[in-house]
């Protein structure tokens, strides 16, 4: 049952918009009770950032190993894009809800940042200090081995930040306003 029910606003109990402050202490979220987030929220969450990070970054991967390029503008490249998918499956949720693009890319800050920068520094040190993985081409199964069980591991990393966030109003929390 929605602990938050007693809030009047909208359909998940928000009384303020996005990262307001007057939900005595719970952060604003259905799954938010006084000791945090729930892990199935903080999962959510964290899949739905690294859906957008997996794009980029497998997108950049393949475009800068496809060109032949070095391996720091290749990473350079891939980590870009996983902050613009990143970010943009936050933006355009939130925009489709009514929100300025001006605020839709403050929330998509506030939501993504802390989570896509984790999950991007985990998954590239694990590509990094992988033997071969940088070198790997498309056809390698090692390519795209180290990807993936980078993405694998940076979810099991990054869900437990996501939890902390949104049990505190922040990260993900921020966005829930706007569904």
């Amino acid at each position: 049952m929605d602990h938050n029910s007693h809030h009047s606003g909208t359909a998940h109990g928000h009384s303020t918009p996005a990262g307001g402050h007057d939900h005595g202490g719970h952060g604003g979220h259905q799954d938010i009770d006084a000791h945090g987030a729930s892990w199935t929220t903080a999962m959510k969450a964290t899949l739905h950032c690294l859906t957008g990070c997996a794009i980029g970054e497998i997108l950049g991967m393949v475009i800068g190993t496809a060109l032949l390029w070095d391996n720091v503008p290749t990473m350079i490249l891939a980590i870009t894009l996983a902050f613009i998918f990143g970010y943009s499956f936050t933006l355009f949720a939130v925009v489709r809800a009514g929100l300025s693009l001006k605020a839709a890319v403050k929330v998509a800050l506030a939501a993504d940042t802390v989570s896509i920068a984790v999950m991007e520094t985990v998954d590239n040190a694990i590509i990094a200090l992988t033997p071969g993985a940088m070198d790997a081409h498309l056809s390698d199964g090692l390519f795209w081995s180290a990807l993936l069980g980078g993405f694998v591991v940076a979810f099991v990393i990054t869900t437990p930040v996501n939890k902390w966030m949104i049990g505190r109003g922040k990260g993900h929390a921020v966005v829930h306003a706007y569904h």
